[in-house]
């Protein structure tokens, strides 16, 4: 820090509650949302901080101005959180940054138009972001995190203010999509779903009249929530939508959804062409589709247990494991294209010994009672249609279209 004189400082902060005041005068959403704004570092806030560390009477600053002297509850603690910031105690900067929250909050609630939102959603962010910042800090020192636990039963508080009738309500989905980063965070992603029902069943909500990036964000969570719920349908529609929807610029972002995104739709027999794998640095998927392709089980097995860490992470593992079942079906399609080349009129007869010598062949050691199994699944999930020939050892495949398409339904449904 360059050297800054006592005169210096009290400049600087009064030039910021002279902002503040302007700000909230004059209702300018703009200027009043930078104001709260820590994590970005901007050079104005931190500049602030060496202000208040030399200058030991900002409070009385902020007293002696009815201008600012009645935003006191937010203003007082932001400076307290501004220094504890700058000198990297993040859970103090937490702990005094919810009370600037807690008190903007009630003013907000007061406020009758929504020319705060942008301040309101700075605030919301930065609740989240210093909770995760201070819940690392504590961890690091061996102490319980439970910051972010409170900072969601904040932005839970801010929802209900939002989620009532009027111009403000707009905010509702902002909100919500940062509950969600904070549920995903903690792993209690089933508390999304009293947030979710309030937003797709209340009548005052029209979806559409949301903001983009809200909706983009809103459709990718709970997607990713309908993949850990098997619901693949409901997940392809959700993800397409943020995909559909996201700037084509924001390449980071649209990874994030093909991360999710491509499982479903291998699960419902859709694969992606390799050069967005590696446009997107998805590679993990490669040999997944690839074993698809060729029917080939120990591809599969081998791409899951080299990418395995990284598929639990994701919380696609269970969504690929399943689509071994597809793999199977191609494994037998290629035995039928094969007979059907030698002979025609037999095609349709596929022997369970021809496929036991097939998988032995990718060294995938079954018995004849294993690959019946497997083909009696097949069968049952309308993967093949056909029936067994129980003594012969014969699965007799149906002359007209043995191998359905799933047609946009996943090899679960029944």
């Amino acid at each position: 820090m360059s050297y800054l004189s006592m005169g210096e400082a009290h400049r600087r902060i009064t030039e910021y509650l002279n902002r503040f005041s302007d700000a909230v005068t004059y209702q300018n959403g703009v200027s009043f949302k930078s104001l709260f704004a820590l994590s970005s570092n901007s050079h104005f806030l931190l500049s602030l901080a060496d202000a208040l560390a030399l200058f030991n009477d900002a409070n009385r600053l902020i007293n002696q101005n009815d201008n600012y002297s009645q935003f006191s509850d937010i203003i007082v603690p932001l400076f307290r959180s501004l220094q504890h910031y700058k000198q990297s105690n993040f859970v103090e900067t937490y702990n005094a940054f919810e009370k600037t929250a807690n008190a903007f909050v009630q003013e907000f609630r007061n406020w009758e138009s929504a020319w705060a939102l942008e301040a309101l959603f700075v605030i919301v962010y930065e609740i989240r972001v210093l909770a995760e910042k201070a819940d690392r800090q504590l961890a690091s020192n061996g102490k319980s995190p439970e910051k972010l636990k409170g900072a969601g039963s904040l932005l839970m508080k801010v929802f209900g203010i939002l989620a009532g009738k009027g111009a403000k309500r707009v905010g509702a989905l902002y909100v919500t999509c940062q509950l969600f980063k904070i549920y995903f965070k903690l792993g209690t992603v089933h508390l999304c779903r009293s947030v979710i029902r309030s937003i797709e069943t209340a009548r005052i909500f029209d979806f559409e009249e949301f903001p983009k990036r809200d909706k983009v964000t809103y459709m990718y969570y709970t997607g990713r929530l309908e993949v850990f719920n098997e619901n693949f349908p409901a997940a392809d529609h959700k993800l397409s939508y943020a995909l559909k929807h996201c700037n084509p610029q924001h390449e980071a972002n649209i990874r994030m959804i093909l991360k999710y995104l491509i499982p479903v739709k291998l699960s419902i027999g859709i694969l992606p062409n390799h050069r967005l794998l590696e446009k997107y640095n998805l590679l993990e998927y490669g040999n997944i589709v690839q074993a698809l392709k060729r029917g080939d089980p120990r591809l599969l097995r081998r791409a899951l247990q080299d990418h395995e860490d990284w598929f639990l992470r994701s919380g696609v593992y269970l969504v690929l494991e399943k689509i071994e079942l597809q793999v199977f079906q191609r494994l037998v399609k290629k035995i039928y294209i094969i007979q059907k080349q030698r002979d025609p009129s037999r095609a349709h007869q596929v022997k369970l010994e021809v496929i036991v010598k097939a998988l032995k062949w990718l060294e995938i050691d079954m018995d004849v009672d294993e690959v019946e199994c497997i083909m009696a699944m097949l069968i049952f999930k309308n993967l093949v249609k056909g029936y067994f020939a129980h003594k012969s050892k014969v699965a007799v495949l149906s002359k007209q279209d043995p191998f359905p398409k799933l047609n946009g339904k996943p090899v679960t449904s029944v």
